[in-house]
């Protein structure tokens, strides 16, 4: 081996060590991770099966995956009663389809979006790991990761739809930013642009994380790394934006088709009505859940900041629960938007990670079986989008 391949090698080893040992020690988590999340799925599985539905079908051709599905495999064009436009959906998860199904051709649509969910779910899962690893340490790290795979509707982390790409992407972003790889910070967040429309938040903390930098340590203005991390972040959510403006043919196009789906921001008007309606005549069990997300959420929020934890987590943090709380119509899927909000639980996982085991096991097993029990019903008996 010559010198300068020896070199090469030498730089790669130096590079790489680093993730080497954020996956090691991230392996248990995973670990219960994984058996958290596989509980939830064959526990839907065994029920698909019992009252004659396709599970594969119910994972990765309902609601929302059937239109990443469409796009993968049409592109964009598909209009449903002259009103709701698939340009709703950021292309990264259909474009990931596409291409997943073009290198293997035996995978249908569906099956490719629960296979890339799955994926998805364990890079964020790794990724949160490491930024609580970072801030914390190796146990609270680990019970942030179960406490995100006990999310109410946590069976979306694993069926064909988006957030566990976002939030992949979107936690590795945090981390780079955290550990200073700011190519890799703006690269990523630019893809979670890519992914959702509250994917925009990933380029706001990478935002924030650079300006900060440049004020604190004007000696790291000469570092052309930094200037490209705030430059690159944004451009994915702005040019999908863009090219909704230019397909559409007004500047306000894709806003314009958000509203003719019923979303659009109104400052939380539409969940604080929703919220007295459910008070005074009730509603259906996904809204009921989505009522305790949507309170829990601020509260989590205030303990976020008094937490004093990075700026850019907390600009993260602020970001998406804005949209989440803040946006009108599919108040059931509330808490499907904050599923990439995983620093809300900070909180709580360092009260587990002081807990005893005999308060932890039952409460671990209680919400898993809650878990298991609500996908089951969201995908086979709810009327409302999850």
């Amino acid at each position: 081996m010559t010198t300068d391949s020896t070199a090469v090698l030498r730089r790669a080893v130096r590079r790489w060590t680093p993730v080497g040992r954020t996956l090691s020690a991230a392996v248990p988590a995973l670990g219960v991770y994984a058996a958290v999340r596989l509980t939830g799925f064959l526990a839907l599985v065994v029920y698909a099966w019992t009252a004659g539905k396709e599970p594969a079908l119910l994972l990765g051709h309902t609601w929302d995956a059937r239109w990443y599905a469409s796009i993968a495999e049409h592109g964009y064009g598909t209009t449903v009663r002259s009103r709701f436009s698939d340009l709703a959906y950021f292309p990264l998860l259909p474009g990931v389809e596409r291409a997943l199904t073009t290198l293997v051709p035996l995978l249908s649509l569906p099956t490719a979006g629960i296979l890339i969910g799955w994926l998805a779910a364990l890079g964020a899962a790794w990724g949160i790991h490491a930024v609580g690893r970072h801030l914390y340490d190796v146990r609270t790290a680990t019970w942030l990761v179960i406490l995100w795979g006990l999310w109410p509707n946590a069976l979306i982390q694993t069926m064909a739809y988006v957030e566990s790409l976002m939030t992949a992407l979107s936690a590795w972003a945090l981390y780079a930013v955290l550990t200073k790889r700011w190519l890799w910070a703006g690269s990523l967040a630019l893809l979670a642009g890519l992914a959702r429309p509250n994917g925009c938040a990933a380029a706001a903390a990478v935002v924030t994380a650079a300006v900060l930098a440049l004020w604190r340590n004007p000696a790291g203005r000469r570092n052309p790394k930094l200037w490209a991390a705030p430059a690159l972040a944004p451009l994915g959510w702005l040019g999908y934006i863009a090219w909704v403006a230019v397909r559409t043919g007004t500047p306000t196009g894709y806003f314009a088709v958000q509203r003719a789906w019923g979303s659009e921001f109104d400052f939380g008007r539409y969940n604080l009505s929703f919220l007295a309606h459910l008070v005074l005549d009730g509603g259906l069990i996904p809204q009921y859940f989505a009522a305790v997300v949507v309170l829990a959420a601020p509260v989590a929020f205030v303990l976020l900041v008094r937490e004093r934890l990075p700026a850019p987590l907390v600009v993260y943090s602020a970001v998406l629960t804005a949209v989440a709380l803040g946006g009108a119509h599919y108040f059931a899927s509330r808490p499907r938007f904050l599923i990439p909000a995983f620093p809300l639980l900070f909180v709580a996982a360092r009260w587990a990670s002081r807990a005893r085991m005999p308060v932890l096991v039952p409460l671990v097993t209680g919400c898993t079986a809650l878990s298991a029990c609500y996908g089951i019903y969201v995908l086979t008996a709810s009327t409302v989008a999850p």
